[in-house]
């Protein structure tokens, strides 16, 4: 799987670790995120992240801050991307058999390294299924395309 990761200077070395991580998992990284001792405003990070994602560049995306909150209110502003925060097991599942996500949000400040990289195997080894949140997330698409002017 191809993925597009960020992280402004707050999360620097929670999305090295996760770089490292998925690419040991034999996964693709476009790397957005801010380099040691660099800063950037988060939201442009997450825009940069997600355009990846939404354009078909990368299958995911991954956002990391310092609570992973101001990347997930970006990211959804981001038409096309459905971006939750998860910072436990039933939250990453969740995001993707019910909501059909594809934009994991988690916090440096919030979770250690290790059960971000526990979310992450949890996040990444799931996929959507037609069944009964299909027409929910279908609903989520009708109101974007109607607020995007889609």
């Amino acid at each position: 799987m191809k993925i597009s990761l960020g992280c402004d200077e707050a999360a620097y070395q929670l999305k090295e670790t996760i770089k490292e991580h998925l690419q040991k998992a034999g996964h693709e990284v476009m790397d957005h995120g801010v380099g040691e001792g660099e800063t950037a405003l988060y939201p442009d990070i997450a825009v940069k992240t997600c355009k990846k994602v939404t354009d078909g560049t990368c299958d995911r995306g991954i956002l990391v801050c310092g609570t992973g909150i101001g990347m997930a209110m970006t990211a959804n502003k981001v038409p096309g991307i459905r971006a939750a925060v998860c910072h436990d097991p039933y939250s990453a599942e969740r995001s993707i058999l019910s909501n059909n996500g594809n934009v994991m949000c988690m916090g440096a400040r919030v979770i250690a390294p290790q059960l971000a990289l526990t979310l992450l195997d949890i996040w990444m080894g799931l996929e959507f299924q037609d069944g009964p949140s299909t027409e929910k997330v279908e609903r989520i698409v009708y109101y974007e395309n109607q607020f995007c002017g889609k």
